[in-house]
């Protein structure tokens, strides 16, 4: 397998740009409880440059989503008793797909049957570039057979427990132990984008392999995992493929955690830090 070092740049921007140049992404997460998920995933996405970035949200908890940050617009879904999104938002998601150069779906959605119908809806789309992380996965662990299906072209973002509980259905052999091993095996059976997420994250697609090195301790805080999503999301909207994304957003933020480490120390670290400094880790890169 080939070993990747070198970090993929995004191309400069025309002096006469104008936003629909850098990508019109969706983002699809949030649920009552947890539109502190969604919202930061939005705000990722726009500092790590998507032209117009949208995040679809269940109707409930869109004014709070709305509050966080003004410079994303939102997609009020259908949601089901408890606050996520339900079954009926199938139809405007998939509206979405149309409109967006790049989807992202999990953070903080949570679990559900209906969840799934919609999840299995996106995967049958083809062309579609989908970013699945959080829920999204721990969603896709309970649909059999999901990779026969699949028609879109997917990045999947698991950390450790998301890929212990991933595996079963994809493969009947046991995990290896090994974090690149795993990685490869993921990308390589389901023809996807892999990112294992830790200390060295990897990321793979089955012939290309990229170990990070940016990041720090202080980054494993709530809502780290939604930036990164919010940041390959934007990448892929400006033109990137999958691998080049996913390469980049993972070395930008580590890079951005990094830089916040040095501001208030990773104890005090917070994911809200880390997009503050996404600015600092563009400059550097």
């Amino acid at each position: 397998m080939e070993i990747v070092n070198s970090i993929p740049k995004l191309r400069p921007r025309a002096v006469d740009a104008h936003k629909g140049d850098f990508g019109k992404v969706c983002i699809i997460a949030g649920s009552i409880g947890m539109s502190g998920a969604a919202a930061l995933a939005g705000r990722a996405a726009l500092r790590c440059g998507a032209g117009l970035v949208r995040v679809a949200t269940p109707k409930s908890v869109l004014p709070i989503v709305a509050s966080i940050e003004p410079s994303f617009t939102t997609i009020a879904l259908p949601e089901d008793s408890v606050g996520r999104i339900s079954a009926k938002a199938i139809n405007p998601i998939l509206d979405a797909v149309g409109d967006n150069d790049a989807l992202a779906f999990g953070p903080g959605i949570g679990v559900s049957g209906e969840l799934q119908s919609v999840l299995q809806s996106l995967l049958e789309q083809d062309g579609l570039r989908l970013i699945i992380d959080a829920d999204g996965l721990n969603n896709l662990a309970r649909m059999k057979d999901w990779p026969v299906k699949l028609k879109a072209e997917l990045i999947l973002t698991p950390h450790p427990g998301e890929m212990k509980r991933l595996w079963p259905g994809v493969f009947r052999e046991e995990q290896p132990s090994d974090r690149q091993e795993q990685a490869a095996q993921l990308a390589r059976q389901t023809k996807t984008v892999a990112a294992l997420k830790g200390a060295g994250t990897v990321v793979t697609d089955g012939e290309k392999i990229y170990v990070n090195k940016t990041g720090n301790p202080g980054m494993a805080t709530a809502g780290s995992g939604d930036v990164l999503t919010g940041a390959i999301t934007a990448l892929m909207g400006q033109g990137l493929n999958n691998f080049d994304a996913t390469v980049l957003g993972v070395y930008i933020h580590g890079l951005a955690g990094d830089i916040a480490a040095e501001k208030v120390g990773q104890i005090s670290l917070m994911t809200t830090d880390i997009i503050e400094s996404l600015p600092d880790a563009f400059m550097r890169t």
